[in-house]
């Protein structure tokens, strides 16, 4: 038998084991390396512009670290808040001094971690943990509508505690109210007016979707002495797709869930001088009953127009009294004329029937009307008749550049050149 091939094979064998042994005693033991070494404590190499258990910190003045004479250079600095927010910074590019570039929050416990390296590259750390004096006048968010289960053309609104006019201040603002959608859509909010924001997404929300508003704004400096304050979060479940569409030339309504058409209903709208408004609006609330009078409308009483009517099955689109209601004095007209001063009349049994299948924040929309377009705001939702790059433009943060935009809470601190 020839055993030459095994043998070959076990010198291999031993040859490797040799040259991995040599290898091994030829490193031996691995050089130090500085930056393998402990940090050491760093307290002598920098000095800092506030210190540890002093009195609180303003929050209007900036944060300064800087090194010690030749001792070494800063590497990197990190300041966060306990709501785990961190503070922008500046580093200079020969790391002897770092600066805070972005307001500190008030009333807030900050945790700043400085790491130094010396002349020989070793590295070092310092840690101080310090307060903030707290605000003494806040800005909060009042979130809307009321937790709950709402229609896929609900916007969702933001009333603000207090007045903010400046733009720089809006950004502020802006940047730290939160609207959060699972699955996720494009959004924006819209500034109203001084105290009042409204969100939408660029299209309805999807059925089921869950929606959640929120504030990032406690200890955040908004403007001069003014600071965020706390502010109730806010969740919210959005149901089926559910669309009224009026054809107010047909005298009919259309009702679709999820983009199947569930119904379609003769109505009757508005009359001359009485017309209903066009566009889109938004189911606003549901009153079984309701007493209507003219005088609502600016009609005088005993005139020929005057009325004063017990309603059932209203469903409030307007607050200025646009209803979807019964009108069972108006069925012979319903399907062929409008004969309203405005509402949207229908039967008995097909108001409650519509009474019982929306919920707030559900679509209703009117076309063919001879009447006005609903307003955007101030008579309720009419949020979705602006296009959507109209939309944006009432977005403090539309066209604003990355510094007018300012640092996010997430904003990377610089490093020094090497």
């Amino acid at each position: 038998m020839n055993h030459t091939p095994h043998f070959r094979t076990v010198v291999s064998c031993i040859v490797l084991a040799v040259t991995l042994g040599t290898v091994a005693t030829a490193c031996g033991e691995p050089d130090e390396h500085p930056l393998s070494a402990q940090p050491f404590d760093a307290a002598g190499q920098v000095s800092f512009n506030t210190k540890a258990g002093s009195s609180k910190v303003d929050p209007d003045k900036p944060l300064e670290v800087t090194a010690k004479g030749d001792s070494g250079r800063i590497t990197d600095v990190t300041v966060t808040d306990d709501a785990g927010r961190r503070l922008a910074g500046e580093l200079s590019a020969d790391g002897v001094r770092w600066r805070s570039t972005a307001p500190l929050a008030a009333g807030a416990r900050y945790t700043m971690r400085v790491s130094t390296e010396d002349e020989d590259g070793a590295p070092g750390v310092r840690v101080l943990t310090f307060e903030t004096t707290p605000a003494k006048r806040f800005l909060t968010a009042e979130f809307g509508p009321e937790a709950g289960t709402y229609g896929v053309g609900q916007p969702i609104t933001a009333k603000l505690s207090m007045a903010v006019k400046d733009k720089k201040a809006r950004r502020v603002v802006e940047r730290a109210l939160k609207v959060g959608s699972r699955p996720a859509v494009e959004g924006s909010w819209y500034w109203v007016d001084d105290k009042l924001l409204h969100y939408r997404p660029k299209d309805y929300w999807p059925a089921g979707a869950t929606v959640t508003a929120s504030s990032n704004l406690k200890g955040v400096k908004v403007a001069g002495k003014l600071y965020g304050g706390s502010s109730k979060a806010l969740k919210l479940t959005i149901g089926d797709r559910i669309e009224a569409i009026t054809d107010a030339g047909s005298h009919s309504m259309v009702v679709k869930r999820n983009g199947e058409v569930i119904n379609t209903i003769p109505v009757t709208t508005g009359k001359p001088g009485f017309d209903t408004r066009n566009g889109v609006k938004v189911v606003l609330a549901k009153e079984q009953f309701v007493r209507m009078r003219g005088t609502s409308i600016g009609i005088a009483e005993g005139s020929s127009e005057s009325y004063d009517l017990p309603v059932y099955w209203a469903t409030r689109v307007t607050w200025s009294g646009e209803y979807v209601h019964a009108a069972p004095w108006s069925v012979g007209s319903q399907g062929s004329a409008n004969v309203s001063h405005g509402c949207t009349g229908m039967s008995t049994s097909n108001a409650e029937w519509f009474f019982e299948t929306v919920r707030p924040g559900d679509i209703v929309q009117v076309v063919n009307s001879f009447g006005n377009m609903m307003d955007t705001f101030g008579n309720g939702f009419g949020d979705w008749n602006l296009s959507w790059d109209k939309w944006r433009e009432g977005s403090a943060l539309s066209g604003a550049t990355p510094e007018e935009a300012g640092p996010s809470a997430t904003t990377a601190r610089l490093r020094p050149a090497v």
